[in-house]
């Protein structure tokens, strides 16, 4: 079982965003082949102040992290990191060894989930950096 924690933070204009990150990522941190820093961003809601996902959605979103969760501890290719949620959007990040294992273990995860408005992107971060930035929201 993962350990995670959550806390309130602000988009850059101002609306309300959790952020959950993991702790328990030092094992794949210390490999160096997970360099490689994956967002999957789901945007819910284009309507002024639909800060947080509908219900429906909201319900959507728990699946997905589920499913991902479970592919990703099955054959840990890659490791969420970070789910942050608000502002009309949910993002996921994660930390993996190659783009093309994530694709083919993320479109698993994914296959029995409707087809969702999903944009990818990817950057090399051999040294964690949105990581450790993503921790200074943790409350301690």
């Amino acid at each position: 079982m993962s350990d995670w924690w959550t806390a309130p933070a602000e988009s850059e204009d101002g609306r309300l965003v959790m952020v959950s990150g993991r702790s328990d990522v030092a094992n794949f941190r210390k490999n160096p082949k997970f360099s490689i820093r994956v967002e999957v961003t789901w945007p819910y809601s284009d309507a002024p102040g639909a800060d947080m996902p509908c219900d429906a959605d909201a319900e959507t979103m728990g699946d997905a992290t589920d499913n991902l969760q479970e592919v990703f501890d099955k054959d840990p290719v890659a490791v969420m990191t970070g789910i942050f949620t608000g502002a009309g959007e949910r993002t996921w990040v994660f930390y993996t060894l190659s783009t093309n294992i994530f694709q083919k273990k993320f479109n698993e995860a994914m296959a029995p989930l409707p087809l969702l408005p999903l944009k990818i992107t990817a950057e090399n971060d051999p040294k964690w950096e949105a990581y450790d930035e993503m921790q200074e929201f943790e409350v301690k």
